[in-house]
């Protein structure tokens, strides 16, 4: 069946990872999966939280947004309505718990990484395109790290693992990788993949939003999401050596 698109139903759409975007923050990070476009900064505190204190361990957390008219019709400022929703709150957790999933926290030192990602535009994948982009800026907040001899650990034990992130979903019967927001509007289940480099789960979300699905077409899906995951590995990696 044609997607909008015109793309098979195993492909990501056109995925670019621009480092450096932003001249202030130790790790920046522009992330395109085609239309859906998400700024990642990573910004460096010595120090952790007061509770994280002593305990030689680092924090790495992460918040996420999405800009007013990153949709098609305006949304309105969260900081302006004077709550942060339900889904901000829940992306952002997904975010950090992702990220967390790749680094040594002991060998990260009481230092704390703050990733902010925020939706320029949105057309779906907001949240996996988050993860995907956060994790480059990351290490380049933790190589800026080491250039300053501020580690507790060797850099490459900070940085022990890649994670990377993509969704997959039913759409009339038919398993697809990395919706864009027409196709996820219209699915009938929509799962978000969450993967180290090593073809690992870090986390799985998977909803029937018109229905129920079957054990085979999980397994299609998670099949899907791993082949694109280490899709998105292999771009992260030519970003790195860029």
């Amino acid at each position: 069946m044609a997607r909008p698109d015109g793309r098979a139903a195993d492909h990501l759409r056109p995925v670019t990872l621009t480092r450096q975007w932003s001249i202030h923050p130790e790790g920046s990070v522009l992330v395109e999966f085609g239309n859906t476009r998400v700024l990642c900064t990573a910004s460096v505190t010595e120090g952790v939280p007061r509770w994280r204190k002593g305990s030689g361990l680092g924090w790495v957390t992460a918040e996420y947004a999405m800009l007013p008219r990153a949709t098609n019709t305006r949304g309105d400022r969260e900081s302006v309505r004077g709550k942060i929703g339900g889904r901000t709150h829940e992306i952002s957790r997904l975010i950090g718990r992702s990220l967390r999933a790749c680094i040594d926290l002991k060998a990260l030192g009481e230092n704390s990484i703050v990733l902010d990602c925020d939706v320029l535009q949105a057309d779906g994948g907001t949240r996996t395109a988050a993860i995907t982009g956060a994790y480059v800026a990351l290490h380049d907040a933790v190589s800026w790290l080491a250039d300053r001899k501020s580690l507790a650990g060797k850099p490459a034990a900070v940085m022990h693992r890649s994670v990377q992130a993509v969704s997959v979903g039913i759409i009339e019967g038919e398993a697809r990788l990395d919706l864009m927001y027409a196709e996820d509007v219209a699915a009938e289940v929509d799962m978000n993949v969450v993967c180290t480099g090593d073809g690992d789960f870090v986390e799985v979300q998977g909803t029937g939003e018109a229905g129920v699905f079957r054990r085979d077409q999980l397994d299609a899906m998670l099949d899907l999401g791993v082949r694109g995951c280490a899709d998105l590995a292999a771009a992260q990696l030519k970003a790195l050596a860029s």
